[in-house]
């Protein structure tokens, strides 16, 4: 008899997603040997009832997305974690590529690489240095679909409750139990915002602000300064 493959709980912070949040969910569903759940941080824009038509599995936790990505980890089954964001699609048969990174002990976790639904230049250099960033170094955003071994996440104490660079301290923390691997397809995330604000300027801030992160500034300063300048 073959073995069980391991549950993935597909754990995806929501606010304000109703827009985009059918394009992520809708191939998700009936997907084998997963769950998928929702947290909401308070949307009002219709978010929680598109969540209710793919899954029973939706929660409201505290406001940003350490908060609801932790809040979400403590409802999963599974032994592996998938955190989505909310207009981000994944491509075909991620999960059996998650799997099959996660078959090699020495990993910890991983991401994938990154697109934006868009066919500006501007993006396509952005992502192809976020790819770079995350090949090289290890470091993927969370905006590349971070999955993980319950066991590593529960470890390091998941995510910290911060408005901003939970995905970084993240990341930095899972680096030291194991190793960090990009997986060779891409997620599809929305450009909206970058758009919105401004690819330069969205670039420029970003940078500042992770900049100051590594300087060892409070994100929770951090996050008061990026809401001024948005």
């Amino acid at each position: 008899m073959a073995a069980a493959r391991p549950l993935i709980s597909i754990i995806v912070p929501v606010l304000n997603e109703a827009a985009t949040l059918t394009a992520t969910l809708h191939p998700l569903v009936g997907a084998p040997d997963s769950e998928l759940i929702i947290v909401d941080g308070g949307s009002q824009d219709g978010t929680v009832n598109v969540a209710g038509q793919f899954t029973g599995q939706v929660f409201k936790g505290a406001r940003g997305r350490g908060n609801q990505m932790n809040f979400g980890a403590l409802q999963a089954r599974g032994d592996i974690l998938l955190f989505l964001h909310g207009d981000t699609a994944l491509p075909a048969s991620a999960l059996d590529m998650i799997r099959r990174a996660l078959d090699d002990d020495m990993v910890a976790g991983g991401a994938f690489r990154l697109r934006f639904a868009s066919t500006g230049r501007a993006l396509k250099i952005i992502a192809w240095g976020a790819n770079l960033r995350s090949r090289l170094f290890g470091l993927p955003y969370g905006d590349q679909a971070l999955f993980v071994r319950r066991s590593a996440f529960e470890g390091i104490g998941g995510f910290s409750p911060w408005p901003l660079m939970e995905d970084v301290d993240l990341v930095r923390r899972l680096k030291r139990t194991g190793r960090m691997v990009l997986l060779p397809e891409a997620v599809t995330t929305s450009a909206r915002r970058w758009e919105r604000e401004g690819v330069l300027w969205t670039t420029i801030r970003n940078s500042l602000l992770l900049l100051g992160f590594r300087l060892g500034i409070s994100p929770v300063w951090l996050a008061q300064w990026y809401r001024v300048v948005r």
